[in-house]
Protein backbone atom coordinates (compact mmCIF):
# COMPACT_ATOMS: atom_id res chain seq x y z
CA UNK A 1 0.00 0.00 0.00
CA UNK A 2 2.83 2.10 1.31
CA UNK A 3 4.93 1.44 -2.76
CA UNK A 4 1.29 2.51 -4.52
CA UNK A 5 1.19 5.66 -2.28
CA UNK A 6 4.37 6.69 -2.84
CA UNK A 7 4.20 6.16 -6.72
CA UNK A 8 0.89 7.77 -6.92
CA UNK A 9 2.66 11.24 -5.19
CA UNK A 10 5.53 10.82 -7.62
CA UNK A 11 2.95 10.65 -10.28
CA UNK A 12 1.03 13.40 -9.57
CA UNK A 13 4.20 15.58 -8.84
CA UNK A 14 5.57 14.89 -12.12
CA UNK A 15 2.37 16.16 -13.50
CA UNK A 16 2.44 19.47 -11.79
CA UNK A 17 5.82 20.36 -12.76
CA UNK A 18 5.48 19.24 -16.47
CA UNK A 19 2.33 21.75 -15.90
CA UNK A 20 4.17 24.46 -14.85
CA UNK A 21 7.19 24.54 -17.29
CA UNK A 22 7.53 27.13 -19.91
CA UNK A 23 6.09 25.53 -23.29
CA UNK A 24 9.09 25.37 -25.96
CA UNK A 25 7.39 27.60 -28.31
CA UNK A 26 6.29 30.27 -25.54
CA UNK A 27 10.31 30.48 -23.78
CA UNK A 28 11.09 33.40 -25.78
CA UNK A 29 8.51 35.28 -23.64
CA UNK A 30 10.16 34.53 -20.80
CA UNK A 31 13.49 36.82 -21.79
CA UNK A 32 11.24 39.49 -23.59
CA UNK A 33 8.94 40.07 -20.08
CA UNK A 34 12.02 39.50 -17.58
CA UNK A 35 12.22 43.15 -16.35
CA UNK A 36 8.33 43.50 -16.02
CA UNK A 37 7.47 44.19 -12.32
CA UNK A 38 4.57 41.43 -12.15
CA UNK A 39 5.99 38.82 -14.02
CA UNK A 40 5.73 35.95 -12.28
CA UNK A 41 8.00 33.00 -11.50
CA UNK A 42 6.62 30.23 -13.92
CA UNK A 43 7.33 27.34 -10.83
CA UNK A 44 5.27 29.32 -8.44
CA UNK A 45 2.29 30.14 -10.67
CA UNK A 46 -1.26 28.82 -9.80
CA UNK A 47 -3.11 26.16 -12.78
CA UNK A 48 -6.91 26.75 -13.06
CA UNK A 49 -8.07 23.18 -13.28
CA UNK A 50 -11.72 24.36 -12.14
CA UNK A 51 -14.54 23.55 -14.77
CA UNK A 52 -16.04 27.17 -15.99
CA UNK A 53 -18.90 28.42 -14.11
CA UNK A 54 -22.72 27.77 -15.26
CA UNK A 55 -23.68 31.30 -16.85
CA UNK A 56 -27.44 30.81 -16.93
CA UNK A 57 -28.71 31.14 -13.62
CA UNK A 58 -28.72 34.61 -11.76
CA UNK A 59 -26.92 36.68 -14.43
CA UNK A 60 -28.10 40.16 -14.91
CA UNK A 61 -26.92 41.66 -18.58
CA UNK A 62 -25.36 44.75 -18.64
CA UNK A 63 -26.64 45.93 -22.15
CA UNK A 64 -30.02 46.49 -22.84
CA UNK A 65 -29.73 45.88 -26.82
CA UNK A 66 -30.61 49.45 -27.45
CA UNK A 67 -28.16 51.83 -26.72
CA UNK A 68 -25.37 53.17 -24.10
CA UNK A 69 -27.68 53.77 -21.47
CA UNK A 70 -25.61 52.73 -18.05
CA UNK A 71 -22.36 53.13 -19.45
CA UNK A 72 -19.53 55.46 -19.09
CA UNK A 73 -16.27 55.89 -21.54
CA UNK A 74 -13.31 56.04 -19.70
CA UNK A 75 -9.53 56.89 -20.99
CA UNK A 76 -9.30 57.58 -24.62
CA UNK A 77 -11.99 58.79 -27.38
CA UNK A 78 -12.23 55.55 -29.55
CA UNK A 79 -15.79 55.21 -30.73
CA UNK A 80 -18.36 52.81 -29.04
CA UNK A 81 -21.45 52.11 -30.93
CA UNK A 82 -25.18 49.65 -29.83
CA UNK A 83 -25.68 48.14 -32.74
CA UNK A 84 -28.41 45.17 -31.89
CA UNK A 85 -27.07 42.35 -29.80
CA UNK A 86 -23.67 43.36 -29.70
CA UNK A 87 -21.67 46.21 -28.41
CA UNK A 88 -18.87 47.69 -31.01
CA UNK A 89 -15.73 49.83 -30.36
CA UNK A 90 -13.87 51.02 -33.06
CA UNK A 91 -10.28 51.79 -33.02
CA UNK A 92 -9.60 55.74 -33.51
CA UNK A 93 -5.36 56.28 -34.43
CA UNK A 94 -3.68 58.43 -32.18
CA UNK A 95 -6.10 57.79 -29.70
CA UNK A 96 -5.14 56.16 -26.28
CA UNK A 97 -6.38 53.14 -24.63
CA UNK A 98 -10.22 53.21 -24.10
CA UNK A 99 -12.60 51.65 -21.41
CA UNK A 100 -16.69 51.51 -21.47
CA UNK A 101 -17.56 50.98 -18.50
CA UNK A 102 -20.68 49.98 -16.23
CA UNK A 103 -21.79 52.38 -13.83
CA UNK A 104 -21.30 50.19 -11.31
CA UNK A 105 -18.05 48.92 -9.43
CA UNK A 106 -18.03 45.30 -7.62
CA UNK A 107 -16.30 43.18 -6.42
CA UNK A 108 -17.29 38.99 -5.64
CA UNK A 109 -18.77 38.38 -9.30
CA UNK A 110 -18.88 35.81 -12.42
CA UNK A 111 -18.49 37.96 -15.29
CA UNK A 112 -19.18 36.83 -19.10
CA UNK A 113 -19.10 38.31 -22.63
CA UNK A 114 -18.76 37.20 -26.09
CA UNK A 115 -16.00 38.80 -28.42
CA UNK A 116 -15.34 38.80 -31.96
CA UNK A 117 -13.35 41.00 -34.18
CA UNK A 118 -14.44 42.48 -37.52
CA UNK A 119 -11.11 43.87 -37.74
CA UNK A 120 -7.99 42.71 -36.06
CA UNK A 121 -7.00 44.56 -32.87
CA UNK A 122 -5.93 44.68 -29.19
CA UNK A 123 -8.61 44.33 -26.79
CA UNK A 124 -9.89 43.15 -23.30
CA UNK A 125 -12.10 43.55 -19.94
CA UNK A 126 -10.77 45.52 -16.97
CA UNK A 127 -11.88 43.71 -13.78
CA UNK A 128 -11.92 45.57 -10.54
CA UNK A 129 -10.02 48.61 -11.85
CA UNK A 130 -9.55 51.71 -10.65
CA UNK A 131 -8.66 55.41 -12.06
CA UNK A 132 -5.57 58.17 -10.64
CA UNK A 133 -3.91 60.60 -12.25
CA UNK A 134 -1.88 61.02 -14.49
CA UNK A 135 0.00 64.10 -16.42
CA UNK A 136 -3.49 65.45 -14.95
CA UNK A 137 -5.35 63.33 -16.49
CA UNK A 138 -7.42 60.10 -15.06
CA UNK A 139 -5.84 56.99 -15.97
CA UNK A 140 -7.36 53.46 -15.83
CA UNK A 141 -5.50 51.11 -14.00
CA UNK A 142 -5.56 47.35 -13.03
CA UNK A 143 -6.16 43.90 -13.72
CA UNK A 144 -7.12 43.37 -17.64
CA UNK A 145 -8.30 40.01 -19.02
CA UNK A 146 -6.34 40.37 -22.07
CA UNK A 147 -7.83 39.62 -25.52
CA UNK A 148 -5.15 40.30 -27.59
CA UNK A 149 -6.47 39.72 -31.47
CA UNK A 150 -6.50 37.07 -33.91
CA UNK A 151 -3.25 37.95 -35.63
CA UNK A 152 -0.82 37.57 -32.60
CA UNK A 153 0.60 34.03 -32.52
CA UNK A 154 1.92 34.11 -28.49
CA UNK A 155 -2.07 32.71 -27.55
CA UNK A 156 -2.03 34.67 -24.64
CA UNK A 157 -5.76 35.66 -24.80
CA UNK A 158 -7.57 35.60 -21.31
CA UNK A 159 -4.41 36.06 -19.48
CA UNK A 160 -3.98 38.87 -16.94
CA UNK A 161 -2.19 42.17 -17.66
CA UNK A 162 -1.32 44.91 -15.34
CA UNK A 163 -2.95 47.95 -17.48
CA UNK A 164 -0.88 50.98 -16.24
CA UNK A 165 0.03 48.57 -13.54
CA UNK A 166 3.11 46.35 -13.84
CA UNK A 167 2.63 44.55 -16.95
CA UNK A 168 2.03 41.14 -16.97
CA UNK A 169 0.53 39.81 -14.20
CA UNK A 170 -0.70 36.05 -16.11
CA UNK A 171 1.08 35.19 -19.08
CA UNK A 172 -0.28 31.80 -20.67
CA UNK A 173 3.20 30.39 -21.26
CA UNK A 174 2.87 27.00 -19.31
CA UNK A 175 2.28 23.41 -20.88
CA UNK A 176 -0.70 23.60 -18.50
CA UNK A 177 -1.55 26.86 -20.62
CA UNK A 178 -1.36 24.79 -24.55
CA UNK A 179 -5.45 24.26 -24.58
CA UNK A 180 -6.55 27.84 -23.88
CA UNK A 181 -3.63 29.19 -26.40
CA UNK A 182 -5.15 27.04 -28.87
CA UNK A 183 -8.66 27.63 -28.28
CA UNK A 184 -9.18 30.97 -29.88
CA UNK A 185 -11.76 31.33 -32.60
CA UNK A 186 -10.14 33.75 -35.11
CA UNK A 187 -13.65 33.50 -37.35
CA UNK A 188 -15.93 34.31 -34.97
CA UNK A 189 -17.16 34.70 -31.09
CA UNK A 190 -15.19 33.65 -27.90
CA UNK A 191 -16.46 33.44 -24.94
CA UNK A 192 -14.76 34.97 -21.98
CA UNK A 193 -15.63 34.34 -18.46
CA UNK A 194 -14.29 35.47 -15.07
CA UNK A 195 -14.81 34.39 -11.68
CA UNK A 196 -13.70 37.06 -9.00
CA UNK A 197 -14.62 36.36 -5.20
CA UNK A 198 -12.10 37.44 -2.28
CA UNK A 199 -8.39 36.90 -2.75
CA UNK A 200 -9.09 35.15 -6.23
CA UNK A 201 -9.54 35.49 -9.51
CA UNK A 202 -9.91 32.96 -12.48
CA UNK A 203 -10.40 32.94 -16.40
CA UNK A 204 -11.31 31.22 -19.04
CA UNK A 205 -11.67 31.29 -22.64
CA UNK A 206 -13.80 29.03 -24.75
CA UNK A 207 -14.48 27.27 -21.86
CA UNK A 208 -11.00 26.38 -21.41
CA UNK A 209 -9.60 26.96 -17.49
CA UNK A 210 -7.15 29.56 -18.33
CA UNK A 211 -5.55 31.91 -15.70
CA UNK A 212 -5.69 31.50 -11.72
CA UNK A 213 -4.48 34.78 -9.76
CA UNK A 214 -4.44 35.54 -6.42
CA UNK A 215 -4.36 39.59 -4.89
CA UNK A 216 -4.57 41.32 -1.81
CA UNK A 217 -4.81 44.94 -3.82
CA UNK A 218 -7.40 44.65 -6.14
CA UNK A 219 -10.85 43.48 -4.43
CA UNK A 220 -13.51 46.54 -5.84
CA UNK A 221 -13.76 48.35 -9.20
CA UNK A 222 -15.14 48.65 -12.53
CA UNK A 223 -14.99 46.29 -15.50
CA UNK A 224 -14.24 47.80 -18.73
CA UNK A 225 -14.56 46.57 -22.47
CA UNK A 226 -10.91 47.80 -23.62
CA UNK A 227 -10.70 49.40 -27.20
CA UNK A 228 -6.30 49.55 -27.29
CA UNK A 229 -4.57 52.34 -28.98
CA UNK A 230 -3.36 51.43 -32.50
CA UNK A 231 -3.51 51.52 -36.14
CA UNK A 232 -7.27 49.62 -36.30
CA UNK A 233 -9.07 47.59 -34.58
CA UNK A 234 -13.23 46.62 -34.57
CA UNK A 235 -14.13 44.52 -31.64
CA UNK A 236 -17.60 43.07 -31.22
CA UNK A 237 -18.57 42.39 -27.51
CA UNK A 238 -22.42 40.50 -26.67
CA UNK A 239 -24.20 38.49 -24.24
CA UNK A 240 -22.55 41.23 -21.43
CA UNK A 241 -23.46 39.50 -18.42
CA UNK A 242 -22.94 39.21 -14.26
CA UNK A 243 -23.80 37.66 -11.43
CA UNK A 244 -22.54 39.22 -8.28
CA UNK A 245 -21.59 36.56 -5.41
Amino acid sequence: MNMIIFTLTAALTTVAVHANQVSESQQKYVKKYAKQVNVPNPAEMLINITPEPELTKGFTSLYNGKNLDGWIQKGGAHKYEAKGDAIVGTCIPGEVNAFLCPEKEYSDFIFTCEIKWEVDGNSGVMIRARTKQENGNPRVYGPQCEMEGINNARGWSSGIYGEAAGGWIYPLWLEAHKPVRESLNKKGWNRLTVAAKGDTIKTWLNGHPSAHWKTDEYKTGFIGLQVHKGKNGIIHFRNIKIKEL
